[in-house]
């Protein structure tokens, strides 16, 4: 049952005490490896035809498709004649040998039972025995009366009138020869039988042998005790029938005496011929067992559907419609029987009990999402590891891919070319400043103001590219801090711009007091006031719960991020609000100042950089609660990198156009005329 898996099987059983205890042993096995009896029925020695109808009928509706029937001959003797009346098709019998359903049938009968299993006691061959049988003739030896038996039983005839074989049968006549029969056909009728009786002598002639070198005080009982069925038996127990040596490890009661038995399959062939033929051994106290299924014929209701190939030759030469070879090939292949209640779980489903059904009878129901089953009949599924997951079959786990923004990738290679790109343009613009820093449009601007603005612009650049890469604990904590501090000097450096704008402009009454607050101290303490609470607020995220290297494995299917967690979002939502309302300012006072003469008027420009900062960063914020993976870093770097360059190309990208190409408007004449206008 557990070799060829047949877990849903029947059970056809002498109606006697030998069946039941069969029964009740078999079933304790069976309920130990998970097998199901799907029906169970006594066979009584004597029944009626109706009897036998019904019972039959039942064991073909069944749904098993394996019968595995025990008892005697005696009390099966019945049903062997019942099952020729009614074929069971479709069913495979698996029996013993003591089961002789060729008793007082007809040959043509025996396809019946083509391709039956059968369990018997390893037959040992019997030298000459063969030779022995087959030079027999009753007319030769007419004092043998088992011999005009045998001889009626193989050619079916009678020697006499009175002979009590069927009446229908005719004389047997005296040219009759056991050489005319093949041998199988001998070895068929008497295969059970003979060797059954040849190892029964040599039991008991063993085991008086064994009681007879005894020790002194049980062969003195042996002397005075005339019933000595107890003492046979305990030595008879103690034989193995296999080798009729004696069993050392038997007498001391440590472990039985070791059987072994022969798997006969029975095969029926055209014109008459039957013949078992051993296919395998099993050695039940060693636990050892051996089939060869290549040998096996399977009964003919096993049979794959059949295919039919036509195939048509023509000779070229001599080809004509009426000379066409055709030929039929027709394909059939037997199947191994099958045996089951349900359908194996085949991996990626799992079994599930059925109510009110055995243990063989479930349901298969796929795995859950992130579980696999890499196995048949799976009774869990199990999670994949952490750096693996299910495929889509979900019966067996796959590596996970290493996802971050690498340099090699285009989006992160354009995005840090962008970045270096960007910064050495600032560098540029702050040389042209520094080349050009006495000429009036320079002064005019706060070009210390411009240099520091244009200095923190290039480092916000440079630190997007700690975005870019394999993550690691170190970009971890300092990607956001550094691009935060550097952000907000950058900010505060245009806040303090906007604010000189306006102070030059309400400090041009004699004696007002606004004129101390246009020095560079004041730009400079502003700028530091701005950073220095920008840094604390830094302080505090990385000294309570700062950004932290992590592995997120659930954000893309097939995929490992290595990411950074930022740790607390309270706290980063505060630094980025802070730069948020340092730019709000400095947009507030550009906007405010928007209507001052355009000589020195810088606010316009000013206004459309915090304009374009705000923009950036207010569409930021939506995206990265939306994004996952990599996209959140990319969309980071990219609103860093637009913001940057927004400041750059609105504030200093119309005096530079001013410096490099319109150098006859930056005289102080030309700011001297449009100051009077």
């Amino acid at each position: 049952m557990l070799h060829f898996e047949w877990t849903w099987v029947g059970l056809l059983l002498s109606d006697n005490t030998r069946g039941e205890m069969f029964f009740n042993d078999l079933k304790e096995e069976m309920a130990k490896n998970g097998l199901c009896v799907a029906i169970k029925e006594r066979v009584p020695q004597y029944m009626v035809l109706q009897e036998g109808f019904q019972l039959v009928s039942r064991v073909i509706a069944s749904s098993s498709n394996v019968i595995f029937i025990y008892g005697d001959a005696d009390s099966l003797q019945e049903l062997s004649l019942l099952l020729l009346t009614f074929i069971p098709y479709g069913k495979l019998l698996v029996t013993t040998s003591s089961w002789d359903f060729s008793i007082d049938t007809n040959y043509e009968l025996f396809p019946t039972f083509h391709g039956t299993i059968l369990f018997s006691h390893i037959q040992k061959e019997i030298p000459g025995f063969t030779d022995f049988v087959r030079n027999r003739n009753p007319v030769m030896n007419p004092e043998d009366i088992f011999l005009k038996a045998f001889w009626e039983a193989v050619f079916n005839c009678r020697f006499s009138e009175n002979s009590g074989t069927e009446m229908f049968f005719p004389l047997c006549p005296g040219d009759y020869s056991f050489r005319d029969i093949p041998i199988m056909k001998i070895d068929m009728v008497l295969m059970e039988l003979v060797p059954n009786v040849y190892n029964a002598v040599y039991l008991v002639a063993h085991t008086l042998h064994q009681m007879l070198h005894s020790e002194a005080k049980e062969a003195s009982d042996l002397a005075r005790n005339s019933n000595l069925s107890w003492k046979l038996h305990h030595f008879l127990k103690c034989i193995n029938s296999a080798t009729n040596a004696s069993d050392e490890s038997c007498w001391n009661g440590t472990k039985p005496v070791a059987e072994a038995y022969d798997i006969l399959n029975y095969k029926s062939f055209p014109r008459q011929i039957e013949t078992l033929v051993k296919v395998g051994e099993v050695y039940p106290l060693a636990q050892r067992f051996t089939i060869k299924e290549e040998d096996i014929d399977w009964p003919d209701d096993f049979r794959q559907e059949s295919f039919e190939i036509i195939i048509s030759s023509l000779n070229p030469p001599f080809s004509s419609p009426s000379f066409s070879d055709i030929f039929s090939l027709s394909l059939v292949e037997i199947q191994t029987p099958t045996s089951m209640c349900s359908v194996k779980c085949v991996p990626g489903f799992k079994k599930t009990s059925l109510e009110n059904q055995p243990i063989c009878c479930f349901a298969c129901i796929p795995c859950p999402e992130e579980t696999i089953s890499s196995q048949t009949d799976a009774e869990e599924c199990l999670q994949c590891p952490e750096d693996q997951y299910p495929n889509k079959e979900r019966n067996h786990c796959l590596p996970r891919t290493v996802t971050f923004l690498a340099y090699e990738e285009p989006l992160g290679m354009t995005l840090a070319c962008a970045a270096i790109c960007f910064s050495l343009l600032t560098v540029l613009v702050l040389g042209i400043f520094l080349k050009h820093r006495d000429t009036p449009i320079v002064k005019a601007n706060n070009r210390s103001l411009s240099y520091t603005l244009l200095v923190s612009l290039s480092l916000c650049f440079l630190c997007s590219l700690l975005f870019i890469g394999h993550p690691t604990t170190a970009t971890c904590l300092l990607r956001q801090t550094t691009f935060a501090v550097v952000f907000t000097v950058a900010v505060s450096s245009i806040l303090a711009k906007t604010i000189t704008v306006v102070l030059a402009f309400r400090a041009t009454k004699p004696g007002s007091r606004l004129r101390r607050w246009l020095g560079s101290t004041a730009s400079y303490s502003l700028i530091f006031t701005c950073t220095l609470i920008q840094m604390c607020l830094c302080g505090i995220w990385l000294g309570t719960y700062p950004p932290f290297l992590e592995m997120d494995i659930h954000s893309e299917p097939g995929s490992i991020i290595i990411q950074c967690n930022e740790g607390s979002l309270l706290i980063f939502y505060c630094v980025l609000g802070y730069m948020a309302l340092l730019a709000l300012a400095s947009f507030t006072v550009a906007f405010l100042a928007r209507n001052l003469p355009d000589t020195f008027n810088e606010a316009k420009f000013l206004t459309f950089s915090m304009l374009v900062f705000c923009s950036v960063w207010i569409s930021f914020l939506p995206s990265y609660q939306s994004s996952k993976g990599k996209a959140i870093v990319a969309l980071e770097v990219f609103a860093i990198l637009t913001s940057s360059a927004g400041i750059l190309s609105c504030i200093f990208a119309p005096k530079c156009f001013v410096i490099l190409l319109r150098s006859e408007q930056n005289t102080l004449g030309i700011l001297k005329k449009k100051v009077t206008s």
